[in-house]
């Protein structure tokens, strides 16, 4: 019995399946000639029950027919999936020594076991066609072994926040003065003694409660967003097919595939591949590259980033059994970035909390000196306090309930809704830009997105569909229909296909005879893959053959072009091929061939002719790709010890085979998306690795160059022109430059560093491994989640998951929407807080007495804190916001227009207030308690018709599709509802009456007079430089004059 013959058509087979050499029987077929044959297949089946078939059975897709082959295929009972557990029969020991042998790099250990091969074979891995990828085999492997996650710290539970917001200390000096005027409370008045120091306990908690859950959802929400982000997708090959899956999905014994860029997943040992290189510093801290190899370093370590060449990985380990796996489990992640908005509100809180604690002193000593002095009177008109016959029980509850009031007023001055906003605005607009196709790494991106000026854009994939077919075909000076094919020469058909198909990164899997091939690998190799299949009949089987690679140089975006140099194994003739940008390979060729197989001398005039050819295929938007190949004689090269070529491929003289053009269309809405960001005040730069004439004709279609500027030269540069400049040209002509092309990661760096420095807010996408520093260096770098690598991914701030420009437009616009909403809340926060300082704060003063007692003044912080943060913090982004130039960096959080909004809403709320308190007895004809009651029921409602306001800073309809907001509604239905249970149903806690209808029409007629204020003031036009500011440079100017005039 045998395996598959070695010239059968068929590039993969199963295992499932057998050949059996034995004679075809012939109808004639004597009796004993029947028993030596069924002997015969019994030592078969007896030597198959000795290996316990773990693997899906499937069908030989075709096989040679010819009269010396039986097939027999092994139907296995169905007790056989019983038995799978013990097919590798493993001892703790054995695992642990396959764990070690990557761990410590024990290449003596690995040469016991037969190599690389030997270890696969004991892991039961087929070099090529990897293992099976049914469920079952996988659940056996990962029981074996082990899944491809590790132990994670255990997440915060709800307990922790509950214990942060206890740490807060006006809470905790609010609960000692609740504990005291509750324990004297009930001392004094029994069982009806609890009403003061419980309406505090309770309000206290509440305030702890809906902040402890705001915050334990926006960390779950978080927790969710980073294991998305960490979902990575990886090449492996399974039954023979190369397949993307799932990080977490990696099992002992597969076959990865490993590119530039790509994180390894797990631990491994190198099975095939050229030139690879990686970067280890994240497991041993060095930044130089290591070289991997097959004889003498074979390691590739979980967590290391793959920086140049390929490769095919056979795991060993997975998960927590890897270095990568061991040193993730011990590291506690903390998710409590702080953004540079956060970082501000942090100063403004602070400075707001300062006014909040001078105001609640003042209000504490004024309070305590008229206490006792005698100029407090209680609810029946008498004093206080009457010296030594006043009870301490009673002086104490005094004492405590004044020194209540001013510590609430420090609560209700500090504004901690400001936190719970920014939390709640940047966690609902992760969420939704999720939905909208791109992916926040970094907390920080989504506040700074919405003052960016200038956006840098790749080409491939951004502005284009990425799906590339080959349209047209050049051979010498000819170009190629499909009709024409047959007129090519064998001999260049043999050298395009070895150019095609030994020069690349791509793979092609046919699962049967008959079926149509899968293409894998990057979108240009996919569309050159195809056409060579399809068009020009490539067989790859046979190629592959025929041919032995002998060394090869791996395509990165600064050579742009890739080679291989083969051997062919009839003839033993040696070859160079490469591909790669058209002009930079027709640079290297000194002869082309033409259809017929003639070898012709390129001349300066030829030369010419195929430059025009490339320009005129550029110019209708194909990306241009050309081949070129060399004889090289065998006395040219040189080998090492272990019989590796050591020279780099020829790079002169070379023959051009031919050049393909390859059509990748604009994405549909990429131009309107485009004019969007410049309406904003965004300017685009397209930068790409294309050539000059496809970049043009890319960039008018895509509207980020107008016809009529095609011809000039400062808006359309070459990298190479851009990095020539001196640093004075750079900085002079970048802001015009629109088009950059055949760029490099150097010079996209260059321009990000150079727009910077004249103090533009910078976005930059990238895909590849050398955008890494362009990405880091950019104030938000955009990696492509489909083309992009996972160095890119790491480098970046958001993962664009469509690699669509118009996602990048709407992150821009998501941007703009948070620092929006932020403002908003800060604008109706800081009215609460200014209107409830003053009023307190005179009132006190004046009458001896705060009209808002610390429940109540705890009520309004809760409602308009909480439920006001998640109302204006939800809104949705809106055309307006694209309206409207960008924020620049120094851009105060308060401006001139909140400042007009805010003070005037303060001022006519302390007018109206401060109005009630000294003369609503008199003008509603109603008892004090009546009054503070009233002053309390319109204080909330002034802040629920504001809140409407607060939608928009500069808009008059604060009205506009307030209908799609569900949120903002339901949240302002919910404060009216509470409010009005508050002071009709809990009077006792709250500390107020009933109010009857006429009272309420009162309170709600003189809280709507908010809405035609707010319609007045937003007419009134402010000055576009920050108050503050012209305030200085006015300070600043007196002072100058004063000391001229001294002088």
């Amino acid at each position: 019995m045998t395996n598959q013959p070695h010239f059968h058509s068929q590039p993969f087979y199963h295992r499932d399946s057998y050949f059996l050499d034995v004679t075809s029987f012939t109808k004639r077929t004597n009796k004993w000639r029947c028993a030596v044959a069924a002997i015969f297949c019994s030592k078969v089946f007896v030597s198959l029950a000795n290996e316990v078939i773990a693997r899906k059975k499937s069908q030989l897709t075709s096989i040679l027919r010819t009269p010396s082959y039986t097939v027999l295929s092994i139907q296995v009972g169905s007790n056989h999936d019983d038995d799978n557990m013990d097919q590798f029969n493993f001892s703790d020991d054995e695992l642990k020594s396959f764990i070690e042998i990557v761990k410590e790099k024990n290449l003596d250990h690995l040469n016991q076991l037969g190599g690389v091969k030997g270890l696969a074979m004991t892991l039961q891995t087929h070099a090529e066609n990897g293992i099976h990828g049914d469920t079952q085999e996988i659940l056996r492997r990962q029981t074996i072994f082990g899944v491809n996650t590790y132990e994670k710290p255990p997440a915060k539970g709800f307990f922790y926040f509950v214990y942060e917001a206890f740490k807060d200390i006006t809470i905790i000096i609010l609960l000692v003065c609740a504990a005291l005027s509750l324990g004297f409370g009930i001392a004094e008045h029994g069982a009806s003694g609890w009403y003061d120091g419980g309406s505090i306990f309770i309000a206290v908690f509440l305030v702890i409660a809906v902040s402890a859950v705001s915050n334990y959802r926006q960390s779950r929400q978080f927790d969710k967003l980073s294991s998305v982000s960490n979902n990575i997708q990886v090449d492996v090959v399974r039954d023979g097919r190369r397949q993307k899956i799932s990080i977490f999905d990696i099992v002992v014994g597969d076959i990865v595939y490993l590119s530039i860029g790509d994180q390894i997943p797990a631990d491994g040992l190198f099975s095939d591949g050229q030139s690879l290189q990686v970067d280890e510093s994240s497991m041993t801290g060095e930044s130089e590259h290591v070289e991997v190899d097959g004889s003498k370093n074979p390691f590739l370590f979980s967590g290391a980033k793959v920086v140049d060449g390929y490769a095919h990985m056979v795991v060993t380990s997975v998960g927590k059994n890897t270095s990568w796996g061991e040193m993730m489990s011990s590291i506690s992640r903390d998710n409590n970035e702080r953004t540079p908005l956060q970082a501000r509100l942090d100063k403004l809180t602070s400075s707001i909390g300062k006014i909040g604690l001078s105001v609640a002193i003042l209000v504490l000593v004024v309070l305590l000196v008229r206490y006792f002095t005698g100029n407090t009177e209680d609810d029946s008109g008498n004093k206080e306090y009457n010296g030594s016959k006043t009870k301490f029980d009673d002086v104490m509850n005094a004492v405590i309930r004044i020194f209540s009031a001013a510590v609430t007023i420090v609560v209700v001055a500090i504004p901690e809704g400001l936190p719970l906003a920014v939390t709640l605005t940047l966690a609902y607009s992760m969420k939704r830009m999720m939905a909208d196709q791109a992916m926040v790494r970094k907390l920080s991106a989504c506040e700074t997105m919405g003052s960016a000026t200038i956006i840098c854009t790749d080409k491939t994939g951004t502005l284009t569909l990425n799906e590339m077919k080959v349209t047209k075909f050049w051979l010498g000076k000819k170009a190629i229909d499909d009709n024409s094919t047959s007129t090519i020469s064998s001999n260049i058909l043999e050298l395009l296909h070895q150019g095609v198909g030994l020069n690349t990164t791509g793979t092609i899997y046919k699962p049967t005879e008959n079926a149509q091939p899968e293409f894998s690998g990057s979108p240009t190799e996919k569309a050159i893959l195809s056409w060579v299949v399809l068009e020009m009949q490539m067989n790859i089987v046979d190629l592959q053959h025929n041919s032995s690679i002998l060394r090869v140089e791996a395509f990165n975006s600064e050579k742009k072009r890739s080679g291989v140099l083969l051997r062919k194994n009839d003839d033993k003739t040696v070859h160079v091929h490469w591909k790669g940008a058209a002009e930079m390979i027709l640079a290297m060729c000194s002869n082309y061939y033409e259809s017929n197989g003639r070898m012709k001398v390129m001349d300066e005039s030829e030369r010419s002719a195929f430059q025009r050819i490339i320009q005129g295929m550029a110019a209708n938007s194909l990306r241009c790709i050309a081949f070129a190949h060399k004889h090289i004689a065998e006395e040219e090269l040189n080998y090492d010890e272990e019989g590796n070529v050591q020279d780099s491929l020829k790079e002169d003289g070379l023959s051009l085979l031919g050049v393909v053009g390859i059509k990748d269309p604009c994405r549909p809405g990429v131009k309107k998306a485009v004019e969007a960001c410049k309406d904003a005040g965004v300017s685009i730069k397209m930068i790409t690795g294309d050539n000059i004439f496809t970049a043009k004709a890319i960039a008018i279609e895509c509207g980020i160059l107008e016809v009529d500027m095609e011809s000039n030269n400062e808006m359309v540069v070459e990298g190479v022109e851009f990095r020539n400049y001196t640093d004075e040209e750079r900085m002079e002509k970048v802001d015009r430059i629109c088009v950059m092309a055949r760029s490099s990661p150097f010079d996209k760096l260059l321009m990000v560093q150079c727009l910077k420095r004249k103090g533009h807010v910078v976005a930059v996408t990238g895909d590849g491994t050398n955008d890494a520093p362009a990405l880091k260096e950019a104030d938000i770098g955009l990696a492509m989640g489909i083309q992009g690598t996972e160095v890119a991914k790491e480098s970046s701030d958001i993962v664009i998951l469509d690699d669509n420009f118009a996602s990048v437009a709407i992150v821009l616009q998501w941007g703009r929407c948070v620092y929006n909403n932020i403002q908003k809340f800060i604008q109706f926060q800081l009215t609460v807080n200014v209107a409830a300082l003053v009023i307190n704060f005179i009132a006190a003063v004046s009458a001896g007495e705060v009209p808002l007692t610390a429940v109540q003044l705890l009520w309004v912080n809760l409602i308009m804190d909480t439920l006001g943060a998640l109302a204006l913090a939800t809104e949705r982004p809106t055309q307006e916001l694209m309206e409207k130039p960008p924020v620049g960096r120094t851009a105060p959080l308060i401006t001139n227009v909140m400042w007009r909004n805010l003070i005037s809403q303060s001022f006519y709320q302390i007018a109206i207030l401060l109005t009630l308190q000294f003369k609503g007895t008199t003008i509603f004809n109603v008892t004090d308690k009546v009054k503070d009651t009233l002053i309390f029921n319109t204080f909330v409602l002034c802040q629920v018709f504001n809140e409407f306001n607060a939608r928009s800073l500069v808009k008059k309809n604060v009205f506009k599709e307030i209908h799609k907001n569900k949120l903002f509604l339901g949240i302002i239905g919910i404060t009216i509802v509470l409010q009005v249970i508050m002071v009709e149903f809990l009077k006792n806690f709250a500390d107020t009456v009933r109010l009857n209808l006429s009272q309420w029409g009162a309170c709600i007629g003189i809280a709507i007079v908010t809405w035609p204020i707010g319609w007045i003031v937003k007419s009134i036009p402010v000055p576009e430089n920050p108050v503050f500011s012209i305030l200085k440079q006015k300070v600043r100017k007196r002072l100058k004059m004063t000391v001229a005039w001294f002088r």
